[in-house]
């Protein structure tokens, strides 16, 4: 593994002397994330956050970057939630591709860039935030994202601005005649006393073998709102790792929905620091496994201030010979009295061989605060198929009524209708056991 990390230091520093008209805190950025790369390397096994998720098919692939590809508006149309009339930011193999989105739907209040845009137009607008949340001390793919990112998206929220439309970012690999990898990165940040709806969404077309390296930066400001929604719904032969970070102020709410459905390798790390007092955050998530598949999750909510609220409900469906990760940490400082946080993760096993390892914690370092969290691994319980067999319904269609059921408490919490339909849709189809879904009304 070693020989792989010289490799990619040997990348990383052709393709920064390369890079000699961008900002100079920017090549002090990317200077730093090379150094923290070749001080940490791969993670392996023996490191505690990555003891159940060994990296070394990814780093073992020699992955180079993805060619320019011919993508056609028709090949974009179905990844996009239909229903959502707001802007959309697509990008292929981590390139922007300006004639496959729309931002001539741009609203008031919000501005909306490839971020290789905003660098070259405004790059002070981007220099308090980028980079500045997702920290690359020991985390070797942020690291790697942040030295290597060719493009992403910048949203801007005005303060006071209240954006109705949801703002779509479609990341999509395609199927490259190499492994290859992409770097997708986006920052969003929110004024005081702002609203707005973000769709962050990766697809591949057809059975890609690449990487998709991806970081994201959330910045919500004083008072302001944040809906989040993350689709993983890549290639099952593809390899997928993501940091989310979001950075919370005083008196702010963030509401954040990860869907993680694809990847033969997937990890998410979500971090959530409740900076300010009273911040309001709550992380929800599914993942769906089958095969063979390594899906994981590791999420962390800072309480940083006091006053701050949080819940956290993570639900997993392992089929075949699927492994699942969660690892739900909730960390709650000194001066974060007052503190009142929720944090649930049950996984639903529907084969003998499917297995889940979690792993829920507290840390509280405050006395006045109240905090639980709680953990359930099983399968479909047998008296409740009994009872709707009992009733003349066939088993197939008894086991999808209990999935339904299962997915429903995390997909009833989408306070959007078309996103929440279609991500009914995808799981609909992702279990043909279950019967089409319906929102409870």
């Amino acid at each position: 593994m070693a020989t792989k990390v010289s490799a990619y230091l040997s990348m990383l520093e052709r393709a920064q002397d390369a890079r000699s008209n961008e900002p100079a805190w920017l090549r002090t950025l990317r200077q730093s994330a090379i150094g923290a790369f070749r001080r940490t390397g791969f993670p392996t096994t023996r490191d505690e956050e990555w003891r159940f998720t060994s990296v070394a098919p990814i780093a073992d692939t020699s992955f180079l970057p993805a060619p320019p590809a011919e993508v056609s508006a028709q090949d974009v149309a179905p990844f996009l939630v239909p229903g959502l009339d707001g802007p959309a930011l697509v990008f292929v193999d981590g390139r922007f591709a300006p004639r496959l989105s729309t931002l001539d739907t741009q609203v008031t209040g919000a501005t909306c860039l490839s971020l290789a845009d905003a660098l070259s137009k405004r790059p002070a607008a981007l220099e308090p935030f980028l980079g500045r949340s997702a920290s690359v001390d020991g985390r070797a793919f942020t690291a790697l994202n942040t030295a290597s990112f060719e493009d992403g998206a910048f949203i801007s929220v005005a303060d006071g601005a209240v954006i109705e439309p949801a703002i779509q970012v479609l990341f999509l690999s395609t199927l490259t005649p190499q492994p290859a990898i992409s770097h997708p990165r986006l920052l969003a940040v929110l004024g005081r006393n702002s609203q707005a709806r973000i769709v962050e969404i990766f697809a591949s077309l057809g059975a890609s073998l690449g990487f998709t390296n991806a970081v994201a930066e959330f910045v919500v400001g004083e008072g302001a709102g944040l809906d989040h929604c993350r689709i993983q719904r890549e290639s099952q032969t593809a390899f997928h790792i993501g940091q989310t970070q979001y950075r919370l102020d005083r008196s702010s709410r963030m509401s954040a929905h990860a869907m993680a459905l694809g990847g033969l390798i997937a990890r998410t790390d979500a971090v959530a620091v409740l900076g300010g007092e009273g911040a309001d955050c709550t992380l929800n998530g599914l993942y769906l496994g089958g095969g063979v598949q390594l899906i994981d999750n590791h999420t962390e909510i800072d309480h940083a201030r006091p006053h701050g609220t949080s819940r956290e409900l993570y639900k997993g469906i392992l089929d075949g010979r699927a492994r699942g990760v969660f690892n739900g940490r909730i960390r709650v400082r000194p001066d974060a009295q007052k503190t009142d946080s929720k944090q649930t993760n049950k996984t639903l096993l529907l084969a003998d061989d499917a297995q889940v390892n979690t792993k829920p914690q507290l840390e509280i370092f405050a006395n006045d605060v109240k905090c639980t969290h709680g953990a359930t691994v099983g399968q479909l319980d047998a008296d409740a198929l009994f009872f709707l067999r009992a009733r003349g319904i066939g088993l197939e269609a008894a086991r999808g009524m209990l999935i339904r059921a299962f997915l429903t408490d995390v997909t009833n919490r989408i306070g959007l209708d078309p996103l929440r339909a279609e991500i009914e849709r995808l799981l609909a189809a992702r279990l043909p056991g279950a019967p089409a879904m319906e929102h409870a009304v």
